[in-house]
């Protein structure tokens, strides 16, 4: 899935303090700095991370029983700072406010509405070099809190001066939980650890040393226990080097701990007791995965290094075994292991990867259930594998053609298990019930809820890969029945909130609803007033904060959500919310300097601004800016985004032409048309070089419904193109550009649209560059590829179509290809795959770039800026600067 890049910097350090009497202030607590950025994708196709009723009786009504008061954040929408605050907070976020205002007018843009919305900003006079987009000037300081549900709501972590502190905002202190040089080994040297997590009884603290990066997600180190009291110190298993313990985690109550270690899973009952680790399985090898995901999972399903979930009264754990025996290897070379440019290694160190590829053989995957707590009664009478069952229901696919995309207990006794087909037509919802003892064997459950085209998604697009079950609290239920939310395509295609209550309701009861999207599924629930916080996209190239309340009878109506963020100018945020969603941490992502603050639901006067970063806007202030607009264009009858920079004091009036250059990601499901905070690469192409930088969103792309998303099926790359290509014809007539300097460029899926661009060869696009591109579909993973494409068997012409199949058209562009060697995500073999087509056709009018050992993201030995500075010297060589003088 692709990220954004974060350029690396220093981070600073900024030392606070809390007490009783002092208003709280803005602690630097696991910060850095987000850099400038481009999407290059870990990945490939994943975007980085878009009619309202009614529903004032409702609130009316809430008010009435005392659930929400007049004074709660949820009634009054946030503004920047808050309201009601003491004269000296008020004046500190007024000034904020201001920085913020000076911020959106001199770097991004400022408006009213969505379309052909635009401001010519005032200038600073500095220009922007690469040194300044890769030495962090433009960093915005942003901070990630670690939310300690075990020391109580709103209570946070934070490092400072060699010990862990916990930040309590409910009481305004700190106290210290631990020294990190108290925690040592058996030699007494201290031990370097990279990650901790204390037991639910704030005892003890699990931490994790020596780690050792695998994929994405997942790595191995050796786990410690400390117990905070005693301040002694114990692994979970001698330590070993190189590591073998690829995840632990404590349970959710008491003190035991889950861990898997060479991919069998072991639980440790209690760190109190001198005792062995139970060892649940025993069949764990180098392709045997029990409770971690392999490389498939890992990559395209879970998107995490874990694949165990603990019951929530800690007495079971689900855990999915994978498979992978049959599934074929790939590799690829290793050149220098070492950071050292100039070592010569005079044999390569091969990577193998279990690496499924459409058609061919995915890992079997199960889902598996120890019952701890019935082995732990009777452990002279039971074994481990006694005690665990796999779970089975009627209907299930063919172990060769199921997908297992989420699982998740909905309280102490039921499960509900989330299969797909390969295809991602056709799926099921499975729900799981232990009220009963088992021993052993299997258990089987119900299918209560049909997907895909039988079901919820009766359409011809695909089942997305979200894993958006949400439980809900005992105390919201209707009945005694579990209960669980779930993001679900509406009759018009758009995601909303969906109720099911009980758990084994068949039909979705819709609590959102309108031409919208909610967006990263439900971010949190209020037990306490009833209350459902979320995300979502009103305006699609937004993110706003909203809450609905919970149905409080069986009669249930779609309401309209009440906003909790300013909406009077174009804006994105984002929140992370307490454990009981009594605080929540407000980001303001763009298009204005990020910004951060806690909110305190229910008090208006608190007030804690965590990060401002008001230095940043006074540099911002002296530097070039470009004027960037936002507007729609029609490509065959479908409404698209566009994000257009301008170079700073541009000539528009025709007298003067500019080269135009297209950036592109457009994979099922992204968004690049966006508002959040940006300076990188192109703003040095638009303020610097005199380029006009265009990024349209075509179909296939995410956040205006399924209408939008589903035309790419079975067919990718064949619509995209068509709306990036009629996209460039609409800009090639505009009086101000060059129509003989239109490029493209992308990376992984962007890098294949780039690609499909140059092949279509519409006399539109003079130069393309592409960045680790697909260049085939049967080279790229079967779980992504088959969710938007089917099997290859089932759509040979389509996978013909949707690759580079024909190179002619690259015979009438400048062509920049670059590909790192070791590309664990999109092969090399794409590259190596386009190139011999090439080679064969004669066309010799590219260039070519292969990084050593990088590996999708192309970072190996410097090569990230080299990837940037090279291109910027490709666009030098075949354009010259931007702006050229009618008949020059």
């Amino acid at each position: 899935m692709s990220t954004y890049q974060h350029l690396s910097g220093e981070d600073e350090d900024v030392e606070h303090e809390l007490t009783d009497s002092s208003p709280p202030r803005a602690p630097l607590l696991n910060h850095h700095v987000i850099r400038p950025h481009v999407y290059y994708g870990e990945g490939p196709f994943d975007a980085p991370s878009s009619d309202d009723d009614d529903d004032e009786y409702l609130v009316k009504e809430a008010r009435e029983q005392g659930d929400l008061h007049d004074s709660d954040p949820a009634n009054v929408g946030l503004r920047v700072g808050g309201s009601r605050q003491s004269p000296a907070l008020r004046a500190l976020v007024l000034s904020l406010a201001s920085l913020v205002f000076l911020s959106a007018c001199i770097g991004l843009f400022a408006a009213t509405t969505l379309y052909n919305a635009k401001l010519y900003q005032t200038l600073g006079d500095q220009r922007i070099s690469l040194d300044h987009v890769f030495n962090g000037t433009f960093g915005a300081t942003t901070t990630s809190v670690h939310w300690v549900p075990e020391a109580g709501d709103g209570v946070f972590s934070m490092e400072e001066n060699e010990r862990i502190v916990l930040v309590d905002l409910k009481t305004n202190t700190t106290r210290s939980l631990i020294s990190t040089t108290d925690i040592k080994d058996e030699n007494g040297d201290s031990i370097i650890w990279s990650s901790w997590k204390p037991s639910p009884d704030m005892k003890y603290i699990l931490v994790q040393a020596d780690r050792v990066k695998q994929w994405r997600h997942s790595g191995f180190g050796n786990y410690y226990i400390h117990d905070l009291e005693t301040k002694e110190t114990y692994p979970l298993l001698p330590p070993t080097d190189p590591p073998v313990i690829s995840y632990a985690t404590w349970a959710p109550t008491g003190q035991s701990v889950a861990f898997v270690a060479s991919n069998d899973l072991y639980v440790l009952p209690s760190p109190s007791v001198a005792m062995a680790p139970i060892r649940v399985t025993t069949s764990g090898n180098a392709s045997l995965f029990h409770g971690v995901p392999d490389w498939i999972y890992e990559e395209e399903v879970f998107e995490t290094d874990y694949a165990l979930w603990w019951s929530p009264d800690s007495s079971k754990i689900a855990f999915l075994r994978l498979d992978e025996t049959a599934v074929d290897e790939y590799r690829f070379p290793i050149y220098n292991p070492t950071n050292n440019a100039s070592a010569v290694i005079p044999y390569t160190k091969d990577v193998v990867i279990k690496y499924p590829k459409p058609g061919f053989n995915n890992p079997i995957a199960s889902v598996h259930v120890f019952d701890l707590a019935g082995y732990l009664e009777y452990p002279e009478l039971l074994s481990p594998a006694v005690s665990t069952a796999e779970l089975q229901w009627t209907g299930r696919f063919p172990s060769d053609n199921s997908i297992l995309s989420q699982v998740i207990w909905l309280d102490d006794s039921t499960l509900i298990v989330k299969e797909v087909n390969r295809a991602a037509d056709s799926g099921s919802v499975v729900l799981f019930s232990f009220v009963e003892q088992f021993e052993g064997e299997t258990v089987s459950g119900v299918v209560v809820r049909r997907l895909g085209r039988d079901g919820e998604e009766a359409d011809e697009g695909w089942i997305d890969a979200d894993r958006n079950i949400y439980p809900l609290p005992p105390s919201l239920r209707s009945g005694d029945s579990p209960a669980y939310l779930d993001i679900v395509p509406s009759k018009g295609g758009y995601n909303h909130i969906a109720l099911f209550d009980p758990a084994d309701s068949t039909t979705p009861r819709f609590l959102t609803s309108g031409p919208w999207e909610v967006t990263g599924g439900v971010q949190a629930v209020d037990a306490q007033r009833g209350l459902i916080y979320f995300q979502a996209a009103r305006s699609s190239i937004e993110r706003q904060l909203y809450f609905i309340p919970i149905p409080s009878s069986n009669v249930v109506s779609p309401v309209s959500p009440t906003l909790l963020t300013d909406d009077s100018t174009l804006s994105s945020y984002s929140a992370s919310f307490s454990p009981e969603a009594g605080f929540y941490l407000l980001n303001y992502l763009g298009p204005g300097v990020p910004w951060q603050k806690f909110i305190q639901v229910g008090n208006p006067d608190f007030d804690y601004v965590l990060t401002d970063n008001v230095k940043l806007n006074e540099t911002l202030a002296s530097f070039e800016t470009a004027t960037v607009t936002y507007s729609t264009i029609v490509s065959d009858g479908y409404e698209l985004n566009v994000k257009e920079m301008r170079p700073p004091r541009m000539d528009d009036s025709g007298r003067t032409k500019y080269p135009v250059f297209f950036f592109v990601y457009g994979g099922p499901g992204s968004q690049m048309v966006n508002l959040q905070y940006k300076r990188d690469w192109h703003d040095y192409l638009v303020c610097t070089l005199q380029y006009i930088v265009v990024i349209v969103d075509g179909r296939g792309t995410g956040f205006k419904g399924r209408q939008l998303r589903n035309p790419v099926r079975d067919n990718l790359g064949f619509w995209e193109t068509v709306d990036q290509i009629n996209t460039a014809r609409i800009w090639a007539g505009k009086p101000y550009v060059d129509p003989k300097r239109i490029g493209i460029w992308g990376w992984s899926y962007g890098g294949f649209m780039a690609s499909k661009v140059a092949e279509a060869d519409a006399g539109i696009h003079s130069l393309a560059m592409a960045v680790a591109p697909v260049t085939s579909w049967r080279l790229y993973d079967s779980v992504y590829t088959e969710r938007y494409m089917g099997l290859p068997s089932d759509n040979p012409g389509g996978y013909i179509n949707a690759s580079i199949s024909s190179v002619e058209g690259f015979r009438n562009v400048d062509y920049l290809l670059m590909h790192g060697s070791g590309d664990d995500n999109v092969h090399f073999a794409n590259s190596a795959h386009l190139l011999d087509m090439l080679t064969e056709a004669r066309i010799r009018n590219f260039k070519f770039r292969m990084f050593t050992d990088s590996d999708h993201a192309i970072r190996m030995r410097g090569a990230n800026r080299e990837v940037y500075e090279y291109m910027a010297s490709f666009l030098l060589e075949k354009w010259g600067k931007g702006g050229r003088r009618r008949g020059w």
